[in-house]
C-alpha cells in the first residue's frame, strides 16, 4: 500500500512539473499564453502550480526551454533503458555490467568500468555545451529549443510553417510521455515490479 502510495504521488508530482492540462486561466498573464505550443486540445493550458501567474513571454520561453530539454534527455533515457534491458550491449562492453541503476556501481567497481563513467562525463559535458544556442555565432533561434546553430538541418528549412508547427508539437508531447515513462520505468525497477514484456526487470 505505501509503495503504491510512493508511486501515485511521484506520477502527480512529475506531471504537474511537465504535462499541460485544463485549468480556468487565474491572470491575464495565463490567457496570452494559451495560443502557445503545448497548449492544445484536448487538454489546453496547465498551470496547478502557478508558474506562470504574472509571468512575461521571457519567463514561459525559459520554461519551455526546460521542457524541451528535460523532453529530449528523457526520450534518450526511455530508449537507452529499454535498450540494456533487453540485453543489447555495445562491442567490447563489459558483460557483466547489468541494466538498470545496478550499472552505476558496477561501473564504479573496476578500472574499466571507471574508464567508462569518465568518458561518459564528458560527452554529457560535451552534450551540455553544443546543445543551446550559441549567442557567438551570427544566427538568431528560429524557435525557442532551435539549437541548430546555422549548422544543422535536416530538411527542415524545406518545411512549410504548419508541418513544423506540427513537428515541433509531436516533439514536444513525445518528450512529456518520456518523462513519464522513465519516471515509471525507474520507480517500478526500485520497487521490484517489471513492468516490461517477459517479466524482465533490470537490475534484479
Amino acid at each position: 500500500m505505501m509503495k503504491t502510495a510512493c508511486l501515485l504521488a511521484a506520477l502527480v508530482g512529475s506531471a504537474a512539473a511537465f504535462a499541460p492540462a485544463p485549468l480556468a486561466p487565474t491572470s491575464t498573464s495565463l490567457n496570452s499564453f494559451e495560443s502557445e505550443l503545448g497548449a492544445q486540445a484536448p487538454l489546453g493550458l496547465f498551470d496547478p502550480l502557478g508558474m506562470l501567474k504574472d509571468a512575461d513571454q521571457d519567463r514561459f520561453d525559459r520554461l519551455r526551454l526546460v521542457e524541451l530539454k528535460h523532453g529530449r534527455v528523457s526520450m534518450l533515457a526511455v530508449v537507452g533503458y529499454l535498450t540494456t534491458a533487453s540485453g543489447y550491449r555495445f562491442p567490447n562492453f563489459p558483460a557483466d555490467v547489468p541494466a538498470g541503476f545496478g550499472a552505476w556501481s558496477a561501473l564504479g567497481s573496476t578500472d574499466a568500468g571507471k574508464q567508462i563513467l569518465v568518458q561518459m562525463f564528458f560527452f554529457f559535458a560535451v552534450a551540455e555545451i553544443v546543445n543551446r544556442d550559441a549567442d557567438w555565432l551570427d544566427n538568431e533561434a528560429e524557435f525557442v529549443g532551435d539549437f541548430r546553430n546555422g549548422k544543422l538541418d535536416f530538411g527542415w528549412d524545406k518545411f512549410d510553417d504548419a508541418t513544423k508547427l506540427r513537428k515541433r508539437a509531436i516533439e514536444l508531447n513525445n518528450g512529456r510521455a518520456a518523462q513519464m515513462g522513465i519516471l515509471g520505468l525507474m520507480v517500478h525497477e526500485k520497487m521490484g515490479v517489471s513492468i516490461l514484456p517477459g517479466n524482465i526487470l533490470p537490475g534484479h
